[in-house]
C-alpha cells in the first residue's frame, strides 16, 4: 500500500501546511520537508499507476488470441438414444391432444360440408327435374333470375367439392403423421 493511500486526507486541505518562508532561492537553501513529502507522494502515485498498468496488461495481453479462439470454437453436445427418445415421447405427449382436437374439428367440418353438398345436390336435381316454361306464367326476367341462381348454385357446389377434397387431403396428411 502506498503512502498516499495511508495518508489521512481531507477534501480541499493541504497535507503540507508549513509556510513557504523556509524556501530560499539560493544554493545553500535546504529543501523543505513539505516539498520532500510532496515528491514522495508523487512517486507513490507513479508506482501505483505502474502497478495498475502491469496488472491490466497481465489481465488483457491474451485478449486477441482468446477472442479468436472463442469466435471459432464450436461445441457439439452428444446425447444418448434414451435421452432423445425421452424428449421425443414428451413432445408427442404434449402435441397429441392438439392433433386429436384438430382431427375432430376437421371431421366435423367435413361432415358439415358433406351435408351442404347433399343439400345443394338435391337443389340442383330438383331444379333440373323441373321443366323450364318458356312461355308459361313466368316472365323472361324470372327465367333469367332462375338461371342465374342455378349457375350460382352450381359454382357453389363446385367450391364446396373442392373444399371437401382439400379437407380430405388434410385429414389424410394428419392421419399419416399420426
Amino acid at each position: 500500500m502506498s503512502r498516499l493511500s495511508r495518508a489521512n486526507l481531507k477534501s480541499r486541505e493541504s497535507v503540507f501546511n508549513r509556510a513557504p518562508d523556509l524556501y530560499r532561492g539560493d544554493i545553500q537553501a535546504i529543501c523543505p520537508p513539505d516539498l520532500e513529502e510532496c515528491v514522495a507522494a508523487l512517486e507513490d502515485c507513479c508506482d501505483e499507476a505502474y502497478e495498475v498498468q502491469q496488472y491490466l496488461r497481465d489481465g488483457t495481453h491474451d485478449l486477441p488470441r482468446m477472442t479468436r479462439i472463442l469466435e471459432n470454437q464450436r461445441v457439439f453436445a452428444l446425447v444418448n438414444d434414451s435421452t432423445v427418445k425421452k424428449y421425443q415421447s414428451d413432445l408427442s405427449e404434449e402435441i397429441e391432444p392438439q392433433i386429436n382436437e384438430l382431427l375432430s374439428r376437421a371431421e366435423q367440418g367435413l361432415k358439415g360440408l358433406q351435408k351442404k353438398e347433399s343439400q345443394l345436390q338435391a337443389k340442383v336435381e330438383a331444379a333440373q327435374a323441373r321443366p323450364l316454361r318458356p312461355t308459361g306464367g313466368k316472365t323472361m326476367a324470372a327465367q333469367k333470375l332462375e338461371q342465374r341462381r342455378l349457375v350460382m348454385f352450381t359454382k357453389q357446389r363446385e367450391q364446396l367439392e373442392s373444399q371437401l377434397e382439400a379437407l380430405q387431403d388434410e385429414i389424410a396428411d394428419l392421419e399419416a403423421k399420426r
